[in-house]
């Protein structure tokens, strides 16, 4: 890890409030890489050991943050069009925030088969989620139904870390945000897939039961 980010983390991790989990989430969910397991876990920990916050704001920031980092995404993709976006995810600082052209087409394929909730399930997916707005602002999509399901998306899986951090504090000795930080990212992905399948077969039983009284 580059000496600069690891010192951005912890810092981050030594000085959680509603502020920084708001900021970092929001960075998180545009364009720069930042590890969402870095703010969220941690603060829902820290809110289980001291009164300084709350999980459930802990949840509600983190969300509102993720809603501006997909706004900044989804506005910038809207205003400069599709060959700018792409010239820069080859450009050498797109791929210093991690960004490359197989990047941002994958996430263009998966937000045609998958149309306006994809930017409801985008939200799940690992390696999809910071970059599925910049295929809703490219193809137009309605502002309301983007935020609707952004908030959404955003929300479980702020709710996943949260409670990865509350079963941190409730089942382990860890002493320290950067140790809760670390077991989060371990279990973070695995965690996810299993809420998509859940979410998937609900959302297909749904679909089945109206489809049936038809």
């Amino acid at each position: 890890m580059d000496f600069g980010v690891a010192e951005l983390l912890k810092w981050v991790l030594e000085n959680l409030n509603y502020w920084i989990v708001t900021i970092f989430m929001a960075i998180e969910s545009s364009f720069i890489p930042f590890p969402s397991e870095a703010v969220v876990p941690p603060a829902a920990w820290k809110a289980m050991t001291d009164d300084s916050m709350n999980i459930f704001l802990v949840v509600i920031f983190a969300t509102i943050g993720a809603d501006i980092g997909a706004l900044v995404n989804y506005y910038l993709a809207k205003w400069l069009g599709r060959p700018i976006v792409y010239r820069f995810a080859n450009s050498r600082f797109g791929h210093m925030c991690l960004i490359d052209e197989e990047k941002v087409h994958h996430a263009e394929e998966y937000f045609r088969k998958h149309g306006a909730t994809s930017t409801f399930f985008g939200r799940l997916i690992p390696a999809v989620r910071q970059l599925i707005s910049i295929p809703a602002g490219l193809a137009g999509m309605k502002i309301g139904p983007f935020l609707l399901y952004t908030t959404l998306g955003a929300g479980i899986w702020n709710s996943i870390l949260a409670f990865i951090g509350y079963a941190i504090y409730k089942y382990t000795e860890l002493k320290t945000t950067n140790d809760v930080y670390q077991m989060a990212t371990k279990y973070s992905h695995e965690l996810g897939y299993i809420i998509i399948g859940i979410t998937i077969f609900i959302v297909g039983y749904l679909i089945y039961k109206g489809m049936k009284k038809k």
